[in-house]
């Protein structure tokens, strides 16, 4: 018999296929159930609503997020975009996931984690009062390491880093 643990890592494992292909709204606990070959009643005894699963998740995403900018400090830009990529990679699946359905973010109150997250980077890497247009070059550079992410997940890690991070350092010097 499969230890509770296990069969929580393959309901996960499970969902985050089923919500990249068809995404989450499109995507229920009984398709995951069935997917899984137990009933969903033992879903439900590892998670209590399609909410808690896509929570659980998420979290490890969140709580990286969390600490990545809990111990952000002024430094050199390239290794503060190097580090932000290595945690997007890392999160890749997850990052797909959200893309296929950008209102998973709304309903669960992300959002606004995300904006945090993003002003928090922007500031260390342009410091205090930026121009505008410092700013928007933020914003590509950030947001374009995070759609390299996404977009050439299927190519060496290194490659898609040593590209991005090269391109986002390019539109911050624009």
């Amino acid at each position: 018999m499969a230890r509770p643990s296990d069969t929580k890592t393959r309901i996960q494992a499970v969902a985050r296929e089923l919500f990249m292909e068809q995404g989450v709204q499109n995507t229920s606990l009984k398709q995951i159930s069935d997917r899984l070959g137990i009933t969903k009643p033992a879903l439900y005894y590892h998670f209590e609503s399609r909410e808690a699963l896509v929570r659980s998740i998420l979290q490890p995403l969140l709580d990286d997020l969390d600490t990545f900018t809990a111990t952000l400090a002024p430094g050199d830009a390239r290794r503060l975009l190097e580090d932000c990529f290595e945690l997007m990679w890392r999160h890749r699946e997850v990052l797909v996931m959200l893309l296929h359905d950008p209102g998973t973010m709304l309903g669960l109150d992300l959002v606004e984690r995300v904006w945090e997250w993003r002003k928090r980077l922007t500031a260390l890497l342009l410091g205090p009062s930026p121009s505008a247009a410092a700013r928007i070059h933020a914003t590509v550079a950030i947001g374009g390491m995070s759609d390299c992410v996404v977009e050439h997940a299927s190519l060496p890690f290194e490659e898609v880093r040593a590209a991005a991070v090269a391109a986002a350092l390019a539109a911050l010097q624009s």
